[in-house]
């Protein structure tokens, strides 16, 4: 994988803690648009680099926090196509939540289950309880316990 130029990785990075910032502030769509903004910047073609993985990721997130479920849906429909995107367990996660919301009950459970497998439930545990709940009703238990 080759590696951004230093100026444009420099000005990405800058781009996504200005997002981070407004989005741990609750500006959730001036962080969208500071994480749109930094994908502008990632050359083409841009689902082989890994700044779109967590770019997409943002977009998708800050989409998911604004009730924008489709748009968060293909933001990180996309990021799971980026390197390091697939197996992701936020990523997978929150495309579950995506599709939960947007009733595609089977997606919903496909994603909701990859985010367990790889994060266990600790990677449910900022969410709403619906999701995990949800989760419980389609998978079995580890073996030799009883319940996820």
């Amino acid at each position: 994988m080759n590696k951004l130029p230093t100026a444009v990785y420099a000005e990405i990075t800058k781009l996504s803690e200005e997002g981070n910032a407004l989005a741990d502030s609750g500006d959730t769509l001036g962080a969208w648009k500071k994480f749109i903004e930094a994908l502008g910047m990632v050359p083409e073609p841009k689902l082989d680099w890994d700044a779109t993985t967590w770019l997409l990721a943002s977009i998708g997130d800050m989409a998911f926090l604004r009730g924008k479920y489709e748009k968060a849906r293909d933001a990180l429909s996309d990021a799971v196509r980026c390197p390091g995107g697939l197996g992701n367990v936020f990523i997978h996660l929150r495309l579950g939540e995506c599709y939960f919301e947007l009733n595609d009950m089977h997606r919903a459970g496909d994603n909701l289950a990859r985010a367990y497998m790889a994060g266990g439930r600790e990677a449910f545990e900022k969410e709403d309880p619906k999701y995990f709940l949800y989760l419980s009703t389609i998978l079995k238990p580890p073996a030799g316990q009883t319940e996820l």
